[in-house]
Parts: C-alpha cells; sequence; structure tokens
C-alpha cells in the first residue's frame, strides 16, 4: 500500500499539485476499498492485492490522459450529496454550490416554492434545493436527453421529488412547463466564449460536454436573455431569479436585467472574489 501511494504521488503531483493529487487519492481508495481519509493511513503498511493495485493502475492510465476522476469513478460531491456524473454532463463546481447557497439564504424560510432550474445537467441544483428547502415544488429542465436521464437517476436514488421535462432554453414559453407561475428561477447554463477556450484546462476541453459549456463568441447572453425574458411573464410579482454568470460580461448582465425591467439586481462575488452570480427580481 506504501509503495502504491508513493507511486501515485509521483505521476499526480507533477499534473494536479499536492492538494488535488491527495484529494484524487482519497477518492480513488474511497471508490476502491470505501475508505475513509484514516483508512488510508492506518492501511500503509499493509499489502495490497494483485487485482487492487490492478484497479489502481488502471484509474492511474485515465488520469494521466486527462480523464476527470468523478468521470471515472462516475460520482461527484456537490453540496453535501453523492451524485451520479458522466461525459454527457458537467461535472458540479464549488461555485454552483455557492449559487445554490444564495438561493436557500434567500428563500430557505419558505415553504411550498415553486422554483425552476433552468439547463439542468446532473440535476445537482434541483436536488440539492428539493433536499433542503420546505416542501418545495421543483422542475428543471434540459436539451439534452442523456443528461436528463442522469438527472433522474440522481433525484431517484436520493428520494426527492423533481419534476424533469425536455426542453430547449432559447425556445421556452409562457404555459410550457407544469409548475408556472415560478416563485424562482434558477440556473447555471452555458457562458463561456470560445476565445477563453486557450485558458481551459485539458480535463474541460476533452472529456466535458461543450454543449453545456460554450456559447457563440458574439452572443455571450444568448441563454441569460431567453431565460430572463420568459421570467418576465411566469415569475410571481416579487419572485427572484438567480443566475450563475460569467465574470467577464457581468456588468452587460446588470445592464441586459435593468432593460427588461427587472428590479433589485444584484451582482455577487464567488469565492474567489469574482462576480460569479447575479440575482434579481421581478416587479410586483
Amino acid at each position: 500500500m506504501k509503495e502504491t501511494l508513493r507511486m501515485l504521488r509521483s505521476q499526480l503531483v507533477p499534473m494536479y499539485g499536492r492538494g488535488e493529487a491527495e484529494a484524487i487519492i482519497r477518492l480513488i481508495f474511497e471508490h476502491l476499498k470505501g475508505w475513509r481519509p484514516v483508512d488510508i493511513v492506518l492501511h500503509e503498511d499493509e499489502p495490497l492485492s494483485l487485482f487492487m493495485r490492478e484497479k489502481v493502475a488502471g484509474i492511474l492510465d485515465r488520469l494521466r490522459r486527462h480523464e476527470p476522476i468523478q468521470y471515472i469513478i462516475g460520482h461527484a460531491r456537490f453540496y453535501g450529496l453523492d451524485l451520479e456524473v458522466n461525459p454527457s454532463v458537467l461535472i458540479p463546481r464549488p461555485e454552483t454550490e455557492e449559487l445554490v447557497e444564495l438561493v436557500l439564504k434567500s428563500l430557505g424560510d419558505h415553504a411550498d416554492l415553486h422554483l425552476l432550474d433552468a439547463c439542468t445537467g446532473s440535476g445537482c441544483i434541483a436536488v440539492a434545493l428539493a433536499r433542503n428547502l420546505r416542501f418545495p415544488v421543483v422542475e428543471a429542465f434540459d436539451i439534452s436527453e442523456d443528461a436528463l436521464k442522469v438527472a433522474r437517476a440522481n433525484a431517484d436514488r436520493l428520494r426527492v421529488q423533481v419534476t424533469l421535462e425536455s426542453r430547449d432554453a432559447l425556445n421556452l414559453k409562457p404555459g410550457s412547463l407544469s409548475g408556472e407561475p415560478w416563485d424562482a428561477i434558477v440556473s447555471n447554463p452555458p457562458y463561456i466564449g470560445g476565445m477563453e477556450k486557450a485558458a481551459m484546462e485539458r480535463n474541460v476541453l476533452d472529456y466535458e460536454p461543450h454543449a453545456a459549456l460554450f456559447v457563440p463568441e458574439r452572443e455571450p447572453l444568448i441563454f441569460y436573455e431567453a431565460l430572463a425574458r420568459y421570467g418576465r411573464q411566469t415569475l410571481r410579482p416579487g419572485g427572484g431569479i438567480f443566475f450563475e454568470i460569467n465574470p467577464l460580461h457581468a456588468e452587460d448582465m446588470h445592464e441586459m436585467m435593468c432593460a427588461l425591467g427587472y428590479c433589485d439586481i444584484e451582482l455577487e462575488r464567488d469565492m474567489c472574489g469574482k462576480l460569479r452570480f447575479l440575482t434579481a427580481k421581478n416587479p410586483s
């Protein structure tokens, strides 16, 4: 076991840095052995079977090709939940956990709310809200049938009630979803421009679904505008909209929401200090 750990660190630290490499090693042994971090230390001087060493080597080979560990093991942690993921959905990010926290901070004292999660992907936002709000009606949609299969699996396994539909965010009309009118619309839609690809990591570019990441360079707000227009017609008076956004377009987002007639528009920073979220209300 000690030799296996030494080999993993020698390969992974140059690729990912020490902190991320150690996190990946913990995930490997949680996946293969069901071990907690303390178990890795406790078993460090024990033999590791040939079968298990081969399993570790197979995972390492995929990691060397920059495949995300979450896709390799088929799971990702999000807001305290264990979610199924595969290459048809984005791997949930810590920033999106912060988006959920914004919604809960704003609406957590209310019950029986109707919420829409637009462009749901793995269903991470919808499932987290369904688990943490009191008796909500949560509906979510995505254009990808493969993504919806993952979202349904997550909702079923975590025993939450989420209505999942196949819809196109760019062609959403009032009356097309059963939960209307909404108390809140939440979304982390595609928002990365093509010019930003050069700065992105290979594990994202080579493996995660581009349709869930990228927007046309000349239309960076295309999803936000479509959802905000839909929201003006389907949000209850005083209903909220909660977006995860591209910091490069934060001011443009603010101007667009003003032009569409929203009020109480706020830009919020993420844990790294970037303007990552926008909240707004439908006028009363």
